[in-house]
């Protein structure tokens, strides 16, 4: 859908670029704008480089671990149903403490595999309790919510962009950043417990062993 609506945005442009004689104008445009790009790109990838290293240095030095251990009475709070032991706990705790730090290149892997392996718990218990494995379950979407409003307290990515595009203080972004997400989080949190307590799944019955 986004491809078709930016498609119909440079066309229209283009088209009243032409009727109204500014042509080169548009030209002048498309050439900054790539030029623009390349550079921003560079930037990201350096920033994206150091924190997702400093990601892989804290999984390896058992930061991310020990971390995981304290949040998981949240994760017991926002997924009562998902076994103690099963892996979609460890993704879902790293896509968490990811998107916390504000290293969205590091959660969104992390993320896919908690949502696989939602998806493979999903399928087990419709196999017994009954139910279709081609709708989502309430811990898929519930993650979804989460993954999508997520707290951040250190927005990486706003501030890369604010630095880049000559921002006096690019960190001036950090408190309206962490207010705005942690509202959006509650919300999140609060409407996905509204839900569930109205959308109740059969296997809901005696699933946490």
């Amino acid at each position: 859908m986004l491809n078709y609506l930016w498609a119909g945005m440079i066309i229209v442009g283009i088209i009243f670029a032409a009727f109204t004689g500014r042509m080169a104008d548009v030209t002048n445009a498309a050439l900054d704008s790539s030029k623009e790009a390349v550079s921003l790109c560079i930037t990201m990838m350096g920033v994206m480089s150091f924190w997702v290293g400093l990601m892989e240095i804290a999984t390896k030095a058992g930061i991310i671990r020990m971390a995981s251990k304290k949040i998981q009475p949240v994760m017991r709070f926002l997924f009562p149903n998902i076994p103690k032991n099963h892996p979609a706990n460890d993704h879902i705790t790293t896509n968490i403490i990811a998107n916390v730090l504000g290293l969205g290149w590091a959660a969104t892997p992390a993320g896919l595999r908690a949502m696989e392996s939602l998806s493979e718990l999903h399928k087990e218990r419709c196999k017994i309790y009954g139910g279709s494995p081609k709708v989502a379950s309430n811990e898929m979407c519930n993650f979804l919510i989460i993954n999508i409003s997520s707290l951040q307290l250190i927005p990486i990515n706003v501030i890369a962009y604010r630095s880049q595009y000559g921002s006096v203080n690019p960190t001036g972004i950090l408190g309206a950043a962490i207010v705005a997400t942690s509202i959006s989080t509650l919300v999140g949190i609060i409407y996905c417990k509204v839900m569930d307590s109205g959308n109740k799944q059969q296997y809901r019955v005696g699933v946490r062993k």
